[in-house]
């Protein structure tokens, strides 16, 4: 499937690295954030921990920073949505 490969590095790998670049500043209060699934379609599926289990401001981390970040650096993510 050469759509999802860019050179080496398969979708979930590139969607990894950017969680890893964005997980410190999540961990530096209290959370993190865990990849579960990257689907065909795009759909980027994360899990909360920590502190940012029923966190108010975890959906506007996830909209403005987490989905914002995956959507621009890995053209291929549609969206991302938080599981439990």
């Amino acid at each position: 499937m050469s759509s999802a490969a860019v050179g080496s590095q398969s979708v979930r790998d590139r969607v990894e690295g950017v969680i890893n670049l964005i997980r410190p500043s999540v961990q530096a209060d209290g959370g993190d954030i865990e990849l579960v699934d990257v689907a065909s379609d795009g759909v980027v599926q994360i899990r909360f921990h920590g502190a940012c289990i029923g966190c108010p401001s975890s959906h506007m981390t996830l909209q403005s920073g987490i989905e914002r970040n995956l959507r621009d650096q890995v053209p291929e993510v549609t969206r991302v949505i938080p599981v439990t």
